[in-house]
């Protein structure tokens, strides 16, 4: 059986550069295939492949980083593996607010279970608010809650300055998986707000948990992988990706004569040059002569 695993952990570490090849190592070894990005703030991750390969993955991450517990983890099964590569990345910081993460205030508190979300995101004095990038925000989103607009995680303080004036108001955040709502609850706890409460998974521990007909999501989730988006218990959503500009597509966008695969759609048609787009179909062309000669080796061997 395949399984995606989806991860984070908040925890200090000196030298994130010298995992990076150890873990790249085991990831290939073991066929598994995502993306681990480590930070002197922590780690974060979404990895694919077969369920023993998972939970031999989950072992030795815990064991090298001496881990009991992530903070979050959505596990969920999958059809078929929806990264092409196995990669490690390594940044400042596992979400970029410009500042690390530190838990010298902030406790994880006010996490709430997805069965208790919808009692407090209905409640009158609550404010909800979505943290993630706008274009998110417009493929699904919960009843009632704040699309801010933003484009990029590190402007949020910006917004957050709005909410200045009143910090006892309560707020309820979510995010896809959780991390980018810890991040954002540190930053506004240490700045004297009060009563910060996060959906404990995110969107996708919710759409796993919740029942579709007591849901209170509208729309799908968009995830960064090969399936663009999810619906709920993580089953693969409507949305096609768009080769020329990253836009997430509608199906029905391909009827669409300024849809052409591999190549364009109608948000960036226009807006690609002819040598652009010819580019994109020589690099689509490649891509399949690779994939056919691979195929062809494999009948030959």
């Amino acid at each position: 059986m395949l399984k995606l695993i989806s991860f984070y952990k908040f925890v200090k570490i000196k030298q994130p550069l010298d995992f990076k090849q150890l873990f790249r190592k085991f990831l290939v070894e073991h066929l598994l295939k995502g993306t681990i990005i480590f930070s002197k703030e922590g780690i974060n991750g979404s990895i694919s492949g077969k369920e023993k390969d998972i939970l031999t993955f989950i072992k030795y991450l815990k064991t090298t980083f001496s881990i009991k517990e992530f903070d979050s983890m959505n596990l969920s099964d999958v059809d078929l593996i929806p990264f092409k590569r196995s990669k490690v990345k390594i940044k400042n910081e596992v979400v970029p607010l410009n500042e690390l993460f530190s838990d010298d205030k902030y406790t994880f508190q006010n996490r709430v279970e997805p069965k208790d979300w919808n009692k407090l995101i209905q409640s009158n004095d609550v404010t909800v608010i979505d943290v993630r990038k706008s274009f998110e925000s417009d493929l699904g989103t919960f009843e009632k809650a704040i699309n801010p607009k933003v484009t990029d995680f590190r402007k949020f303080p910006q917004y957050f300055e709005k909410l200045s004036d009143n910090k006892d108001q309560k707020i309820a955040m979510f995010c896809t998986g959780g991390i980018r709502c810890e991040k954002a609850a540190s930053y506004l706890y240490k700045r004297g707000f009060n009563n910060i409460y996060q959906l404990k998974g995110g969107i996708l521990n919710y759409l796993n948990i919740v029942k579709e007909e007591n849901s209170l999501w509208n729309g799908e989730c968009f995830v960064f992988d090969e399936r663009v988006t999810v619906v709920h218990k993580s089953k693969k959503g409507n949305y096609i990706m768009c080769a020329g500009c990253r836009t997430p597509l509608k199906k029905k966008d391909i009827n669409s004569p300024k849809y052409e695969k591999d190549v364009s759609c109608p948000n960036c048609y226009d807006k690609l040059t002819a040598i652009q787009k010819e580019r994109f179909r020589m690099r689509a062309s490649q891509k399949k002569q690779s994939k056919y000669k691979i195929n062809f080796n494999n009948l030959s061997a």
